[in-house]
């Protein structure tokens, strides 16, 4: 799957940072690599760090886990109805209420990484038959025009993204 050109995507600080924060070229390899990374990460933390909030505010990366997998069922939706045409503007999503309806915490650690992995697996099957012409399709999400492989890419971008924010902001 290429990587999107500047013209399939919202040119805004979101979507252009995520995909670039995507170094492979081959995205469904970034996102098999990317699953074992996250897997293996959050089953190195203790059950201090899983709870841990830097700020007042913040996600614990308990939490962080479920957003993460929320965020790839959405934009996995997104580009699997923009694939295969829908002509439909797809609704947006805040990202701070999801979470607050979720209530990650209330779920226990290891149902949220099975989620993680089965959703990700399901993903990266789904995002491994799309042909060339389905994924340069480009539909309407949250009132911008967007590519269905932009979504792909960005769903590895955020993942990278939040990697990064772990690593720098809880396990310092």
């Amino acid at each position: 799957m290429q990587k999107p050109t500047g013209n399939e995507y919202p040119q805004n600080k979101y979507f252009s940072y995520y995909i670039e924060q995507v170094d492979n070229q081959n995205v469904i390899e970034a996102l098999t690599a990317n699953k074992d990374v996250v897997i293996n990460l959050y089953k190195s933390l203790s059950e201090e760090q899983k709870n841990f909030r830097y700020e007042v505010g913040k996600w614990s990366p308990h939490e962080m886990l479920g957003h993460l997998t929320d965020t790839e069922r959405i934009f996995g939706y997104r580009a699997l109805c923009i694939a295969r045409g829908e002509k439909q503007s797809l609704p947006g999503f805040d990202e701070n209420e999801y979470n607050d309806a979720a209530k990650f915490s209330e779920i226990s650690f290891e149902s949220l990484l099975e989620q993680y992995r089965l959703v990700r697996e399901g993903s990266i099957a789904l995002f491994s038959s799309f042909s060339e012409e389905a994924t340069s399709q480009i539909g309407s999400a949250n009132g911008n025009a967007v590519s269905a492989r932009a979504l792909v890419w960005m769903i590895a971008g955020h993942e990278i993204h939040h990697l990064k924010v772990l690593k720098e902001k809880y396990l310092v």
